[in-house]
Formats: C-alpha cells, sequence, structure tokens
C-alpha cells in the first residue's frame, strides 16, 4: 500500500512539474502560484534568487541551502519527494525542533481560516500549493 502511495506522488510530482512548466510560460508573475508561495514563504531565508541571503539569514543557526543546485547535486535531479516532505513536515522529528517551518501544517491552518465552513479538500489544496512550489524551484535550478 505505502509504494502504491509513493509512486502514486511520484506520478502526480511529475504530471504537475510537466503541466505547471507549459503553464508557466509567458504567465504574468500575479498569476504564478509557486511564484508567489516561493515569495511568501521561502525567500525571506532562501533569498528571492533562491541561492541564499535572505533578510532572515542573520538570526539563523545555519546558512539555508542554496535552492539553484539541488539537482546539480543530486546527480542532475531534482530530488522531488525528499522536498516535498521537508516541505509538508513529514521528515519532522517528533521531538526536537528544526531550521524550516513546517509549511504544510501553516497552509492547513491557513486554508481552514480562509474555507472556514466551506466544504473542501484540505489535504488536495496543500497538495496543489506544494506542488506550485516545487515546480517553481524546478524553474530556479542552475543549468
Amino acid at each position: 500500500m505505502k509504494k502504491n502511495a509513493t509512486n502514486f506522488r511520484i506520478l502526480g510530482l511529475g504530471l504537475a512539474l510537466l503541466a505547471g512548466g507549459a503553464l508557466a510560460q509567458g504567465r504574468p508573475a500575479g498569476l504564478d502560484q509557486g511564484k508567489r508561495e516561493f515569495e511568501s514563504n521561502c525567500a525571506s531565508c532562501h533569498g528571492t534568487s533562491g541561492k541564499g541571503g535572505g533578510v532572515l539569514v542573520p538570526f539563523l543557526t545555519r546558512s539555508p541551502p542554496d535552492l539553484t543546485l539541488l539537482a546539480r547535486n543530486n546527480g542532475g535531479v531534482l530530488p522531488m519527494n525528499r522536498l516535498y516532505d521537508v516541505i509538508d513536515g513529514a521528515e519532522v522529528p517528533v521531538h526536537g525542533s528544526r531550521e524550516m517551518p513546517v509549511w504544510g501544517r501553516d497552509y492547513r491552518i491557513k486554508d481552514a481560516e480562509y474555507f472556514m465552513e466551506s466544504p473542501y479538500n484540505a489535504e488536495a489544496h496543500v497538495r496543489a500549493r506544494i506542488l506550485a512550489l516545487l515546480e517553481y524551484i524546478n524553474r530556479l535550478q542552475a543549468r
């Protein structure tokens, strides 16, 4: 069962990247959900270029990684599953903390506040936000 879920997620990530990349061509920045997610949640640490140097870096105990080199440092392949888990918070230890916020939990809270009593699929909405962000990070990769 776990293998099927992993395969489904990998397939979904791949399709989202293909579709997102095609849709992002020539699209105004205001409609670029992945870029908006990045600028809202990541740029303060990773910088607007994704290379680091965000405004919060002086307050961190460790420098954030250069997001533009993730694929290069992984044999030319962006580690999508790992990135998804880190952003969603699946890799958060039960005890202890980590530098990066758990955006999946933050997205769930903000979405619940926004949708309130309206019916919506919380998991699908969070997944869409994370996939849009991953598609944008894929576009930042050094070629």
